[in-house]
């Protein structure tokens, strides 16, 4: 049931589902609707619920302990911890620690060293003794995988700080990279947003190399406390491993040699980066990682703690903190609001609710006041381009992204707002901006068009994941699909994309999922963009989606993807079944017009039979991608929204299916 515009609670605002097939010989089907129906009933009604009245939706967003293992030792350094502050962080971290000492970085997922590194520190801040049973496991565990040595550049940066490790055994990384003009190989714009925001305040610090004392020893991570950091080969020249490893060297001797007057200006022109960068709630980027290190930098360059800049930025960290009712302290990496928003507004939308349902109204309103309409980052490469966009979090208006931007755009067109002349000049200056964000190989990345330079990935202090924003299957057909929604199906653009998602599809039939696990979420993403912009059903590279969508359908009707299928081909399209994923191949199925068939009743029926009483479902697993394996995402709306979406859209149909086939000209297999 859905809450009627007095706040009842009825169907009066649910649309009629289509009238069942005439030729239908057996009751099952209408079962099935039936049962569906009920379902997104309670779905709608459990959403419902979890409105703020000022209109947007936010589901806790789980990472992995390292960030709060990292949040305790920014207090350790700063010398701002609390009691009860670290007696929750270590509540929560113990709880999180797996029976063999280790931990993980995903559920279910295998120990990983880093995480387990920063963890056993976190815990010795907290009053740990190295004796207690669970820290003789966790010590024994990392000196068997090599210890401290072999674990990231992130980690060893972290202990180095406190002189658990030499800043000469770390990757350089000098401030003078502010220097380099955008047309220079590794200028801090060849990086992904997200890396490009925690490298500009990590050279403040590798300059720097400040040393805070240790309130003990870690000698029990070592596999040799006498050689803390074995010697290793170095890479051949000719290889690219080697070229950077030899550039890093030269680095190092640079440090020793660096004009003091050029470093002091490359470190301010740093600093008057972040600065310039802050957000008004005092974080950057709306990302815990940047501000944790932008933090910690222009602390050494003598912001005290009092100073604006510094306090608003701590205050932000604070934010990102989820208490829980036992006591435990969670630190969320991000948070989600404008996507929860708009994919909660889609999922209402297509199980029924009225277009003018209140808390649709409210939500249009809110999206509304988060559109972004000034220069970001993104406009260093594409400076003639007009603002438009929307980003993913409360506030963060240098980085608005485009799968948002193409997310929040079918979301405000599902809504019959009280000003549709507001919400047209928005979504026309959202689809302007998203056409002028494609990069040249017709599809889209994240945040950044053309961001795809081949260097910043090699340098050897770029192994904590991803730093560049190369287009993606998903983001792509996120922004088809929207393209095609505002009537722009045939626009040369649009077909750039749907071309260059054809040559993308795997010979499996998938797509590769780079910001959800993993080509479930691709297939998922693209199937429904494809068919919007006009391919028909029986195209070959639909018909290929949908035989492998049906290959890995799980036994008991649902479907999942482990995170081990960025690495190992044998988890691809395998996994526990969860509703995230299991929404995700039904849209793709049901785009494809496999509505009848008996792989999408089982997954409606997977889906009904795991609702929780509340009309909600529970999902353990992580189904969202930050780096493809290196850090990985559970969005817990995710486990109400896609689900919804799905049974909703087996109820009612899509709201914006096509009527006509495009088919020619699309390019490969058109």
């Amino acid at each position: 049931m859905t809450a009627t515009t007095d706040g009842s609670t009825g169907a009066a605002n649910l649309r009629a589902a289509p009238a069942s097939d005439p030729t239908e010989s057996t009751s099952a089907a209408h079962d099935m609707m039936a049962v569906a129906r009920h379902a997104a009933e309670r779905s709608v009604e459990h959403l419902l619920g979890r409105q703020d009245e000022q209109g947007w939706w936010k589901g806790d967003l789980a990472t992995n302990v390292t960030m709060d293992a990292e949040d305790l030792l920014l207090r350790q350094f700063l010398g701002i911890q609390d009691p009860e502050t670290v007696k929750a962080a270590a509540r929560f971290i113990r709880g999180e620690q797996l029976g063999d000492g280790t931990w993980n970085t995903f559920y279910e997922g295998p120990p990983d060293l880093s995480a387990t590194v920063e963890a056993y520190v976190a815990l010795r801040l907290a009053g740990d003794r190295p004796d207690d049973p669970h820290m003789i496991r966790a010590a024994g565990w990392v000196r068997e995988q090599g210890g401290i040595a072999e674990s990231r550049v992130f980690t060893r940066i972290w202990l180095a700080l406190f002189g658990w490790w030499k800043w000469d055994d770390l990757p350089e990384l000098p401030p003078e990279l502010m220097f380099f003009p955008k047309w220079v190989p590794l200028n801090i714009y060849d990086f992904g947003c997200w890396a490009r925001q925690t490298i500009v305040p990590l050279t403040i610090v590798s300059a720097k190399r400040p040393v805070r004392p240790a309130p003990f020893a870690l000698d029990e991570l070592h596999t040799d406390p006498s050689c803390p950091n074995p010697p290793k080969p170095t890479a051949p020249a000719a290889s690219w491993d080697g070229v950077f490893q030899r550039l890093d060297k030269a680095l190092h001797l640079y440090h020793k040699v660096a004009p003091r007057r050029l470093r002091r200006i490359a470190m301010n022109e740093a600093a008057r980066w972040i600065i310039e960068r802050q957000e008004n709630d005092g974080c950057w980027g709306g990302i815990q990682p940047p501000a944790v290190y932008s933090v910690i930098a222009l602390h050494l360059l003598g912001y005290d703690l009092d100073h604006p800049v510094m306090r608003a930025g701590l205050e932000s960290l604070d934010r990102f903190a989820v208490w829980r009712e036992d006591g435990a302290r969670m630190i969320e990496a991000c948070q989600s609001p404008v996507w929860d928003t708009c994919l909660a507004t889609i999922a209402l939308a297509d199980a029924g609710v009225s277009p003018d349902h209140p808390a649709l109204v409210r939500a249009a309103d809110w999206m509304l006041g988060e559109e972004i309409v000034r220069p970001g980052d993104w406009a260093v490469r594409k400076p003639e381009l007009a603002p438009g966009g929307w980003a993913f979090e409360f506030h963060n208006v240098n980085y608005p992204d485009i799968d948002d931007t193409a997310e929040v755009a079918l979301a405000l067109r599902r809504v019959r707002h009280p000003d549709p002349a507001r919400v047209d000049a928005a979504i026309e200056r959202g689809v302007r901006w998203n056409l002028g964000m494609q990069s040249r190989n017709g599809a889209w990345g994240a945040f950044d068009a053309d961001n795809t330079s081949p260097f910043p990935n090699r340098l050897p202090f770029c192994d904590f994941g991803e730093v560049i924003d190369p287009p993606s299957a998903d983001v792509t057909g996120h922004v088809v699909e929207m393209l095609a929604v505002e009537g722009r199906a045939h626009d040369p653009r649009t077909r750039r994309g749907v071309e260059w998602l054809l040559a993308e599809q795997e010979a499996s039939g998938a797509w590769f999922g780079r910001w959800g696990v993993n080509y479930i979420y691709g297939t998922g993403s693209v199937v429904p963009a494809l068919i919007a912009a006009g391919l028909p059903a029986p195209h070959p590279a639909v018909r290929r989606a949908v035989d492998w969508l049906k290959s890995v359908q799980n036994d008991d009707g649902g479907w999942g993807e482990d995170l081990r299928s960025y690495r190992e081909e044998k988890w691809i399209g395998h996994g526990s079944s969860t509703p995230s994923q299991t929404g995700w191949a039904l849209l793709a199925l049901l785009a494809a017009g496999e509505r009848e068939t008996r792989s999408v009743e089982r997954g409606v029926a997977w889906l009904a039979a795991t609702q929780q009483a509340d009309g909600s479902w529970d999902e353990p697993h992580f189904t969202g991608t930050g780096f493809p394996w290196d850090f990985s995402i559970n969005y817990h709306l995710y486990r109400q929204v896609f689900p919804l979406t799905a049974l909703g859209r087996y109820v009612y149909g899509d709201p914006f299916a096509t009527a006509s086939a495009i088919g020619a000209g699309t390019g490969k297999g058109a």
